[in-house]
């Protein structure tokens, strides 16, 4: 494992670089727990999770706070381990956070340059992977401005074309839109879904905003309050492309959602539940 930037890890663990095997899970969670601290001030966070994610497969994980969801993320991603269980990405690995996390002092084209040249590419090679990027996620023209002068979605935009600039098989992301307001974050719901479309990523993506899952998501995986277990599995059997909007995405959801206030209530935690 090696670390590729602060936002991201790289790894590839197929033996032959150029292909990777589709008959296996691309993401693979096997009795997977973790354990803050010790006895008797151990936090556990997570709790027995075993997970599959099928190549090119977008799978959101929901759970109100404090369900383990960013510590599962991290697992993942290699930057941290688990006290007990095993688990393996088959593929290169990129983590986005609900932050940018762009250097203020680098341009928008510096930012995503960077990761090209942490990929050991040559300097032409970067400038036209640059724009194929930037042009990817509609910020052409922004290329010389600075982080503080782009909107939070903007920045957000830069941050998935640095992402994609890895070269990523898989894409973890932590409710990188959870700050934006309503309008921004369905844009940039229709972005993402289109990227995955085209790059064939797989995604895992956290959120605890329902609606947001079943927008995205093939698969909804619920977890409890702390520790962290799978409770349940919903899988999004609604036509794409999809609308925060559309009536079946709000059927689901509020399906969800009751068993997710269940869950809450049962933990005895009075998070909220958006819905």
């Amino acid at each position: 494992m090696s670390l590729a930037l602060p936002w991201t890890t790289s790894t590839r663990r197929a033996e032959d670089e150029s292909v990777l095997p589709l008959d296996v899970p691309a993401v693979r969670l096997d009795s997977v727990s973790k354990v803050f601290g010790h006895a008797p001030h151990a936090v556990h966070a997570l709790d027995n999770v075993s997970l599959e994610v099928q190549p090119g497969e977008f799978v959101c994980l929901l759970g109100a706070s404090g369900c383990g969801k960013s510590t599962l993320l991290n697992i993942l991603a290699g930057l941290d381990q688990p006290t007990a269980g095993t688990a393996s990405v088959n593929g290169r690995v990129t983590l986005m956070f609900q932050e940018s996390a762009l250097f203020p002092w680098l341009t928008v084209f510096g930012n995503v340059d960077l990761a090209l040249r942490l990929r050991g590419l040559a300097k032409a090679d970067r400038k036209v992977e640059v724009e194929r990027l930037l042009d990817l996620v509609h910020l052409h023209g922004f290329e010389k401005k600075r982080p503080h002068q782009l909107s939070g979605g903007m920045r957000q935009r830069v941050a998935l074309a640095r992402a994609l600039a890895q070269d990523a098989d898989v894409l973890l992301m932590d409710e990188p839109f959870g700050a934006l307001d309503a309008m921004t974050r369905d844009l940039l719901h229709e972005e993402l879904e289109r990227l995955v479309m085209q790059r064939r990523l797989t995604v895992v993506f956290v959120t605890h905003n329902v609606r947001e899952a079943v927008r995205l998501g093939d698969r909804v995986v619920l977890l409890s309050s702390r520790p962290g277990r799978v409770t349940a599995e919903f899988p999004v059997d609604i036509a794409r492309p999809r609308r925060i909007e559309t009536p079946e995405v709000g059927v689901l959801s509020t399906e969800i959602t009751a068993r997710l206030r269940a869950e809450v209530r049962r933990h005895g935690s009075d998070e909220s539940v958006a819905h």
